[in-house]
């Protein structure tokens, strides 16, 4: 195998594993709120959270942070093989492979896996 073959190799690679830890931050923002503050931080934050839920859930298609937090968390549960199963099943090799809106299928297959 070449170096530049190698190379390229090691830049996906690194891509990837920025790709998982995106993933894994905002899994941990996710839930930081319930974990984190007095209960006068927290409160707002609540508050505010399901509104914003509620206009995205009817307007807009779910962004590549939502579907990589929800199977961030199911690799989380032990869930690494039937995560990547997942993502192989729409014809990709990574998730951002997937078009967008296909993230809706995503979603509910992940679910499917909870």
């Amino acid at each position: 195998m070449s170096k530049t073959k190698l190379a390229l190799d090691v830049v996906q690679d690194l891509r990837d594993l920025a790709g998982s830890m995106e993933a894994l931050i905002s899994a941990m923002e996710g839930a930081a709120p319930e974990n984190v503050g007095t209960p006068q931080e927290i409160e707002p934050k609540e508050k505010a959270k399901p509104k914003k839920t509620k206009q995205v859930a009817k307007t807009e298609l779910p962004t590549l942070e939502d579907v990589r937090g929800k199977l961030a968390a199911l690799s989380q549960e032990g869930k690494q093989a039937q995560v990547k199963e997942l993502i192989t099943s729409f014809g990709a090799k990574k998730l951002s492979d997937i078009p967008t809106n296909q993230f809706p299928e995503v979603l509910q297959q992940a679910e499917k896996l909870s």
